[in-house]
């Protein structure tokens, strides 16, 4: 699963993913059980871990964290099979749900911050707060793809009434061909801007699936 800083998204805002600069991103890695973060500098080691994954799963990851990772990453990670949280949501429920609203009802608690608070934190030097707040947010992507997976559903806060979301997840995580997927588009456009950044193509495992989150300097969507 991915995070990235800042965007933390409320529903109402429209953002421009063109105009957003990462200071972050966080992942979980099903192949190791770990939670990592990757400031913008340190996005070439983050590379080779996605190019492995089968599955890339997020929260709005598809409008907005595969998008502004793409504009730094010398490829195309659009061509990794991803599932997106709120796009499933959005698809029963006809509207959008935060986060904070999903993970209240469904988990019994809320996120660790807000995308504000965590602009403030870099501003201020306090990187590893924000990178925690990252990690925070894919730990609660990754508890609500698993219960989601495992009773078919997800819940929100409705004013004051607690409401299930049915959602068919029968899918999930499945591919739609058995050939392996190339993460590389060859844009050599890119290749030719970066010609020491760009990696040959990458071929993914069985089932290796990464949680993820992106944070931008502007918060908040999630």
């Amino acid at each position: 699963m991915i995070s990235n800083q800042s965007l933390t998204r409320s529903c109402a805002a429209i953002v421009d993913v063109n105009e957003q600069e990462l200071i972050v991103v966080a992942i979980h890695d099903s192949l190791t059980d770990d939670y990592s973060s990757y400031s913008r500098e340190e996005l070439p080691k983050l590379w080779p871990i996605l190019e492995h994954a089968d599955f890339l799963i997020g929260f709005n990851s598809d409008s907005f964290d595969i998008p502004l990772l793409n504009r730094y990453y010398p490829g195309d990670l659009a061509h990794i099979h991803s599932l997106d949280l709120l796009s499933e949501v959005q698809q029963v429920l006809g509207r959008r749900i935060r986060l904070q609203s999903l993970a209240e009802a469904t988990l019994g608690r809320g996120k660790s911050g807000d995308g504000l608070k965590a602009g403030e934190w870099w501003r201020e030097g306090k990187q590893d707060l924000v990178r925690q707040y990252c990690i925070d947010d894919v730990r609660l992507t990754r508890e609500l793809y698993d219960y989601a997976l495992a009773n078919g559903k997800l819940k929100y806060k409705d004013l004051m009434d607690i409401r299930d979301i049915k959602l068919d997840t029968s899918q999930w995580g499945k591919r739609s061909d058995t050939t392996p997927a190339m993460t590389h588009a060859f844009n050599y456009e890119k290749i030719l801007r970066h010609p020491c950044r760009y990696y040959a193509p990458a071929y993914a495992y069985r089932d290796y699936r990464i949680h993820l989150d992106t944070k931008t300097s502007f918060d908040e969507l999630r």
